[in-house]
């Protein structure tokens, strides 16, 4: 077996991992110019807040690359912010996720964060803050490995936060306590959120920025209940918050309504990239735009050396992946994977790469789990919206599930349209339905 080849493979593999570019390292290696317009939007919006507590919300489908944009976000702020960002799935059950524990969340990661850059506030505030904190979640002294009572100093701060995480992540029990303690007095845990970023900021002379990241991955009866039924609560504190939300919500018209009121119309958007305008890529002699191909060819060329992938070939995957950075990295790394086994089954080869015979057999796999869920009725919504580039009610439950998971994929220019996924596409000729 030629172990110079399998390292390469297994560097690649790693290097394609479907997570977000959050390290500064990451970024430093894999990092494209990517996604420019949207963080100049977003930094926009944040910069030139009139008051200091404008609260904007983003959105984009699943793999886009909002986690890592919002990464970058981070890096570019952490001089003239005070920048907590969080993944809401770290610190709560995805499944239970509500306006009060997200609060909660919020004031858990100010004061983590304030902990972790050693914030000099004052201790009788700290020590204040962690009973309150402990209060609530039922945390005991000897939880944190301690016999000292609740108090600060030397009670370990870092320690007692992230007990609360897992807590609020583990715990449904927990999670239901604090629905009840704040639900009919959620100003009592805005006036407490207020109070931590008061004192951060006069700790650190920056204004508060929140970045919540992973709220666009909760079901859209849940995002409904929040960003619909609860906005107002959430929205309250008194500092910049940038909040993401499911793509598919934006079909929601009275939920659009309720937001864009209560943000001020600031609803920022992550297109997908668009390889094909409108109603071209079904055309036989299509040909992807050259910015858009080059730009995802050249996120391949970071992560995967280019002995161990064929030129042409790098250019299919990015047109199977309909312009989703997941879809690119999940069709690679399947590629990798494929690889890998045969390193291991032929050691005597030594001209293995991603070529065509391997991208067909990583897409066959993609197929199946594509096709597994869907029935008749998805068939026809998919359909309809190929050939017309807009479902027949884009409202509908079954196409906002659709596009929720991948299966249609929304691009924008001068207007709205939609297209399938290109390995969706795939099936549905395969079926005799295109």
């Amino acid at each position: 077996m030629s172990k110079d080849l399998l390292a390469a493979f297994r560097e690649a593999y790693g290097n394609l991992k479907l997570q977000p570019l959050l390290e500064p390292r990451e970024l430093e290696r894999f990092r494209v110019d990517y996604g420019s317009q949207v963080i100049a939007d977003l930094e926009q919006l944040v910069e030139d807040s009139p008051d200091g507590d404008d609260k904007i919300i983003f959105t984009g489908h699943r793999g886009c690359g909002k986690s890592t944009l919002l990464a970058e976000l981070k890096r570019r702020f952490n001089q003239r912010y005070f920048v907590v960002f969080f993944s809401i799935a770290d610190t709560i059950e995805m499944s239970d996720v509500n306006h009060i524990n997200i609060l909660f969340a919020i004031a858990v990661n100010l004061m983590f964060e304030a902990e972790k850059q050693q914030i000099p506030i004052p201790p009788s505030s700290k020590e204040a803050f962690y009973k309150w904190f402990a209060t609530r979640t039922r945390v005991e002294s000897q939880e944190v490995g301690t016999q000292a009572s609740l108090e600060f100093p030397p009670f370990p701060g870092i320690k007692l936060l992230e007990l609360i995480k897992l807590k609020l992540q583990a715990e449904a029990k927990v999670r239901e306590e604090l629905k009840q303690q704040f639900q009919r007095r959620v100003s009592d845990l805005i006036a407490r959120i207020n109070e931590i970023a008061a004192i951060i900021y006069r700790a650190t002379s920056q204004d508060v920025l929140v970045i919540i990241d992973d709220l666009d991955k909760l079901d859209l009866a849940v995002a409904r209940e929040i960003y619909q039924d609860n906005i107002k609560a959430l929205l309250k504190p008194n500092f910049r918050i940038i909040l993401t939300i499911p793509i598919s919500a934006l079909r929601e018209t009275k939920m659009v309504a309720v937001m864009n009121t209560e943000t001020n119309n600031q609803i920022v958007p992550m297109p997908v990239s668009k390889l094909f305008g409108k109603g071209k890529r079904c055309l036989p002699d299509a040909v992807p735009q050259q910015e858009a191909k080059d730009t995802l060819c050249q996120i391949l060329t970071k992560r995967i050396p280019q002995e161990l992938l064929e030129p042409q070939v790098a250019e299919q995957i990015v047109v199977k992946s309909g312009g989703v950075l997941r879809e690119l990295v999940r069709i690679t790394n399947e590629c990798c994977r494929i690889c890998l086994r045969l390193v291991r089954k032929y050691p005597e080869r030594e001209n293995i790469k991603i070529d065509q015979a391997v991208l067909q057999e990583a897409v066959n796999k993609l197929r199946l789990d594509f096709a597994t869920p869907i029935g008749t009725a998805d068939y026809q919504i998919l359909k309809n919206t190929y050939q017309n580039c807009t479902p027949d009610d884009p409202t509908a439950q079954k196409f906002l599930d659709l596009l929720h998971g991948l299966y249609v994929l929304e691009y924008r220019n001068s207007e709205i349209w939609y297209d399938i996924h290109p390995i969706v596409t795939d099936i549905l000729k395969e079926r005799g339905i295109l």
